[in-house]
């Protein structure tokens, strides 16, 4: 990553710019994930990473992180703070619970990436990507 004087300080952003930013770095992990485990076809590349970025996948991983008590109590309010954002508008393909539901998990990944927490984002992604292989 490139380097810059000044830190961007996470606990000042709000809940979308964290989500905009955990949703592309939980795409690069997904990303690195399909990769390393050997399927290199575009088109099968695209439907496999559905399985972990759709909105309804992230909801899913959140219910399930919160229900198997994953998270601190920071964790479960920077997602609570997500999940509350009024993004203004709500893809087609998803209804709004889903998708605040969404924006909370990527909220979460966006924020501890920005606080430099990358041991913790890997122990939640490690935990979500067995969701998705069970």
């Amino acid at each position: 990553m490139l380097y810059y004087e000044q830190k961007v300080d996470e606990k000042q952003l709000n809940s979308l710019a964290l989500a905009y930013m955990g949703d592309a770095v939980f795409e690069l992990y997904v990303r690195h994930h399909l990769l390393q485990s050997g399927k290199v076809r575009p088109n099968k590349l695209h439907k496999e990473a559905t399985n972990y970025v759709s909105a309804k996948s992230q909801a899913r991983f959140l219910h399930k992180l919160l229900d198997m008590g994953a998270l601190s109590e920071e964790e479960i309010t920077v997602a609570k703070r997500g999940r509350n954002a009024k993004s203004g508008s709500v893809p087609r393909n998803t209804d709004v619970q889903t998708y605040r539901y969404s924006t909370a998990f990527e909220a979460l990944i966006g924020q501890l990436y920005l606080a430099g927490n990358e041991k913790r984002i890997e122990e939640l992604i490690t935990t979500v990507f067995a969701f998705v292989e069970e």
